[in-house]
């Protein structure tokens, strides 16, 4: 297996210890099939064990291990070693609160998340003994793509708007709220509205489009925002101009 070293540039900050952030270079002996993650891994178990991050799956499905690389939002277990030179910059997401080192502070982001309801709301109180609601493979598609997402908040770090306008609910919580307005089984699309149809809704969107190019999970977020916009739109014509036509 080759093995080749590379310089890891990793931003660190203890709150109860520095007075800002500082970055602290490793030396790491790398094969050629590791991923970023592995580095930090091996920073942790053989050189540095105060480096904190979060990780858990290393297969791109939690979502937990999202990082600035190279000033790119990436998730650390896709970012290969072999796609990139021999010194790599690593740094907590941008946008949030740096908490220590790598681990952001993710509460605003939860309660964005919370905030659009991302949940079936049933359309029909139908009990149990009635038997499943189905779906047929047309219903089922028009929502499955935006069920891929992994909260992994790479959409928000890249989003120049969350950056600009903290209170914008951003890309990840609408997309998701848009999969539920999409479900044939739901009904609580109005109780979603009053959120994400706001100013600082869809409509704090400008779409910039970075949230679509970073997504590892291909959601588009970045469409399922303009779906959301167009929808919105039309219940404010039919409100005002057509408000003989109901919903």
């Amino acid at each position: 297996m080759s093995e080749r070293q590379i310089e890891l540039e990793v931003l660190r900050y203890d709150p109860e210890k520095d007075s800002a952030p500082r970055f602290q270079t490793y030396s790491v002996p790398c094969l050629n099939e590791w991923v970023v993650l592995d580095a930090l891994n091996y920073v942790k178990e053989n050189l540095d064990t105060t480096l904190s991050y979060r990780w858990s799956c290393h297969m791109a499905v939690c979502g937990s291990c999202g990082m600035m690389i190279n000033g790119e939002p990436k998730l650390a277990c896709k970012a290969f070693i072999h796609e990139y030179s021999d010194k790599i910059r690593v740094e907590p997401l941008a946008h949030f609160p740096i908490e220590r080192d790598l681990v952001t502070v993710i509460e605003d982001f939860i309660g964005k998340l919370s905030s659009v309801k991302p949940y079936l709301i049933p359309k029909d109180d139908k009990p149990i003994s009635a038997g499943e609601f189905k779906q047929t493979p047309a219903e089922l598609i028009k929502f499955k793509q935006y069920t891929l997402c992994i909260n992994c908040m790479l959409c928000y770090a890249a989003c120049p708007q969350y950056g600009l306008v903290p209170e914008f609910v951003g890309p990840a919580a609408i997309a998701l709220a848009h999969r539920y307005n999409q479900d044939s089984r739901d009904g609580g699309r109005d109780a979603r509205q009053e959120v994400v149809a706001s100013n600082e809704g869809v409509w704090e969107c400008s779409f910039v489009g970075a949230c679509s190019e970073v997504c590892p999970k291909h959601v588009d977020p970045a469409g399922a925002l303009q779906q959301v916009k167009v929808a919105s739109t039309i219940d404010w014509y039919k409100e005002h101009l057509m408000p003989w036509v109901k919903k």
